[in-house]
């Protein structure tokens, strides 16, 4: 039995696909399965993968029909995974050789520990590595706590920061147990953009977290990739309220969640792409979590306007 299942859910990718199983296989840690995943997809991922299959560490299984789901095909890849460890490897993302030796060996020092993960690089498309990390969106809830390694109980961890946001940047980062994963009941199938958040936060609450500040992991982003996006908030918003229900923060906590979280919604709620049964169900769920969201209106709402004035001025006068 492989002590990691390496799982790389593939949909329309081959352009990083080579890039993406190279840097798995040429990983210094060696007891590993790699089960490759295709969504039925419409490039020629299937003749990529299909290239590997010659691999003694390699399994390949093509749906017969598109899942539709991000989150379903992780459930399947690691219902189908042998290995005590299972790493998530998204098909357009990469890896430094080392992120499995580093990640393995603090699971293995701490059995007490859920999940470990790694720092972030951001990549353009086009493979260029951009400066700074994927995280920088956390220094608002803390600016120095990604900046070291650490182990942080769990519990702890829920109640002060995945309430406010999902503080694992790239699921390509983490390695966890299968057996908590498949304790907690999987990745949430009916999620869109949050599965990733609220399976990190049910394991977290089960034993401790632990966190590598080395940014062994290579995030690429391009226009495929599925973001926080105005679509997204109502999601958001909900797992916000039942992250806050269950973990109950102080009220330092709270507010800077409510802040942040208006960040998000108050765009969505100006903006003409969002309908109108989703803006009144957007604001029943902000009444929720916040006790006073008009207090948090203006900031965002000026910022919206601007960049709102700033793409009208551009598209009128041919302006880059």
């Amino acid at each position: 039995m492989p002590a990691v299942s390496v799982i790389v859910p593939n949909y329309n990718h081959a352009r990083f696909l080579r890039r993406r199983i190279d840097t798995i296989l040429g990983q210094t840690f060696l007891d590993f399965e790699l089960i490759l995943l295709d969504d039925c997809s419409t490039d020629n991922s299937r003749d990529i993968l299909t290239a590997y299959a010659d691999d003694s560490r390699v399994r390949i299984e093509f749906n017969a029909k598109n899942s539709g789901s991000t989150f379903r095909q992780w459930n399947k890849g690691v219902r189908r995974a042998k290995g005590k460890y299972v790493w998530i490897a998204e098909s357009d993302d990469y890896a430094d050789q080392r992120l499995l030796e580093r990640l393995v060996a603090v699971l293995e020092g701490d059995a007490a520990i859920a999940f470990a993960y790694c720092r972030s690089r951001a990549v353009t498309e086009d493979g260029q590595v951009m400066k700074g990390f994927v995280d920088s969106y956390l220094e608002d809830l803390d600016d120095q706590r990604w900046k070291a390694d650490y182990i942080g109980d769990g519990d702890e961890e829920c109640r002060n920061y995945f309430v406010a946001c999902n503080t694992v940047p790239n699921a390509s980062a983490v390695v966890f147990r299968k057996d908590i994963y498949d304790g907690v009941g999987g990745a949430d199938e009916t999620l869109r953009a949050c599965g990733d958040w609220k399976v990190w936060a049910a394991m977290a609450h089960t034993r401790k977290v632990a966190y590598i500040c080395e940014p062994l992991n290579y995030y690429r982003s391009h226009e495929a990739t599925v973001r926080s996006k105005s679509s997204h908030v109502p999601e958001i918003l909900v797992v916000v309220r039942d992250l806050l229900e269950r973990f109950k923060p102080q009220e330092n906590v709270l507010e800077q969640v409510c802040k942040m979280q208006a960040e998000g919604w108050v765009p969505a709620m100006m903006s003409a792409h969002v309908p109108f049964r989703t803006k009144v169900a957007m604001l029943k769920t902000v009444k929720a979590i916040d006790p006073h969201p008009i207090r948090r209106v203006l900031r965002p709402a000026l910022l919206t306007a601007r960049l709102k004035i700033q793409r009208h001025w551009r598209a009128t006068f041919g302006l880059s």
